[in-house]
């Protein structure tokens, strides 16, 4: 593991991974990153927890029916997710998984490896962030720095605080 006080090493790594790094470093956030093998699911996250001592988010990248309106949900891992409930909460149409063409376009991003940091690329505020409450009760914060082969861990504060705001977005609380 490294913490964010030694040096990132750029080599081997994507620009859009880097770009997340550098986001960090700027805000003065502190992080300790965790590289491992490429993570597709919630379980193979399991282990990535257990080094960094913190949970990793869910991280869904949704749409409404018609493919205009965007969301980026961030939730608890081991949490049931329901469409049909979110919808009603947020007053949206029922919404879906949206496909990996938008999740390019709009987060700069492939599947697998969505991610809050990600919304950097989305300089038309084009996808809302909805957080789920027991995500913000946490002290600290996992995800992807917009690639699947590592993981960063900070403070949930920081990302509230710091990290949102630098990114142009605001954030709805949701309770899935």
């Amino acid at each position: 593991m490294i913490n964010n006080s030694e040096k990132t090493g750029a080599e081997g790594r994507a620009p859009e991974e880097m770009s997340c790094y550098k986001l960090l470093d700027g805000l003065g956030v502190g992080y300790t990153r965790l590289d491992h093998e490429a993570a597709f699911t919630m379980e193979a996250c399991q282990e990535i927890e257990r080094q960094l001592d913190t949970e990793i988010c869910k991280n869904l990248f949704l749409c409404n029916r018609q493919k205009t309106s965007f969301y980026l949900l961030l939730m608890p891992g081991d949490k049931p997710f329901k469409t049909k409930d979110l919808s009603k909460e947020i007053g949206s149409s029922r919404l879906s998984f949206a496909g990996e063409v938008h999740m390019k376009e709009l987060l700069g991003v492939t599947p697998g490896s969505v991610s809050v940091l990600g919304l950097m690329n989305d300089r038309d505020k084009r996808v809302r962030l909805l957080i789920d409450k027991d995500v913000l009760g946490k002290e600290s914060f996992g995800c992807h720095p917009c690639r699947n082969t590592s993981s960063v861990k900070f403070s949930t504060s920081d990302l509230t605080e710091k990290v949102i705001p630098a990114l142009g977005h605001e954030y709805t609380e949701v309770e899935l």
